[in-house]
């Protein structure tokens, strides 16, 4: 039995942090064993807001190093380059003939970019949830690991694909947001605002990248307060973050003796010590991304290993957006 095809992008546009891996590459690992997997880095995208490229090749090759750190193994997924498989752009072309000006001006990811960079609305930051459609459809994939902020996108890619299909014939699956949980983990800013970003507050996100005293220096000023007034206190949800990232890095003792502190504590007798609870949680957080540090710090420094990873995950992506391209061209009466 074939498996289903699963398809993830991720811009080069930051430093990858604890909540896409948490949020995103375990899954990615877990996925690689039990599906057909294309996982690529889209530098096409990253054009819409980062026109400066001098930085694009090197940011591209680190997302990869990185992706592979975190356990991808390009054995088993096609791990590529967006633009190393130019039959995405013929299918974006296509696509974009589906596409309506007022559907696009509607979406949320559009709005939010014109707000944040006015001087730069361009038609590919319009056109951005076609290119994704294109990403999607041009292998065929069916499940698609989102977060809440893309599904609006891929609700769009839905569209695209039931409109080629009524005006051309029947031609691609409908893709649909898949992960396992089915309550991802959010994992929040150090300050307690928000999740943690690429781009937004650096001091207050764990980067995959952090070397070992930045990881123990940020978590060490993470917000936390006074301690609870009364036995069983609800947390707040900068004390309930410490404690999420202490169950995903810590030993369920460690985890456990501070649950137990908390749930004890009252006014005037405050037995958790939030100093010692950040230490704990500094030095096993050290412990976790350490290893995820180094190896794709290896991985950047073994340039010729990174070229021939893609070239070879550009070749298997390519296969199938060939395939896929065949069937589109005669479907529209492009098979001259």
């Amino acid at each position: 039995m074939e498996k289903e095809i699963v398809l993830s992008g991720i811009r080069p546009t930051g430093f990858l942090h604890l909540g896409n891996y948490f949020g995103a590459m375990r899954n990615y690992v877990r996925m690689q064993d039990e599906y057909n997997c294309y996982f690529f880095v889209a530098n096409w995208h990253s054009l819409t807001t980062h026109p400066d490229t001098k930085t694009l090749q090197e940011s591209v090759l680190r997302v990869v190093a990185e992706n592979i750190a975190c356990g991808l193994d390009p054995e088993k997924v096609s791990l590529y380059v967006q633009s190393d498989v130019p039959e995405i752009a013929e299918l974006y072309l296509y696509l974009n003939m589906l596409a309506y000006k007022g559907e696009l001006e509607k979406t949320t990811s559009f709005k939010d970019k014109v707000r944040m960079q006015p001087e730069n609305v361009n038609a590919g930051l319009l056109t951005y949830p076609v290119l994704q459609a294109a990403d999607i459809l041009i292998h065929r994939a069916v499940k698609v690991p989102v977060g809440k902020d893309q599904e609006q996108n891929l609700e769009m890619a839905r569209n695209f694909a039931e409109r080629f299909n009524h005006r051309y014939g029947e031609t691609f699956p409908l893709p649909y947001a898949f992960n396992y949980n089915s309550e991802l983990v959010k994992i929040m800013g150090l300050d307690g605002n928000g999740k943690m970003s690429k781009s937004e507050n650096q001091m207050t996100t764990l980067f995959l990248a952090d070397e070992d005293e930045m990881i123990r220096k940020k978590v060490m000023k993470a917000k936390t307060d006074q301690g609870p007034l009364t036995p069983n206190s609800v947390k707040p949800d900068y004390i309930q973050n410490l404690f999420t990232l202490m169950g995903l890095v810590s030993t369920a003792d460690t985890v456990k003796k501070f649950e137990d502190d908390f749930s004890n504590s009252t006014e005037g007798n405050c037995i958790i010590r939030y100093g010692d609870m950040k230490k704990q949680l500094a030095e096993d957080m050290v412990n976790f991304i350490n290893p995820i540090r180094s190896k794709a710090a290896d991985l950047q420094n073994n340039k010729e290993l990174l070229f021939k990873i893609i070239h070879q995950g550009a070749d298997k992506a390519r296969a199938s957006a060939s395939a896929t391209l065949t069937i589109v061209r005669n479907a529209v009466g492009m098979n001259y």
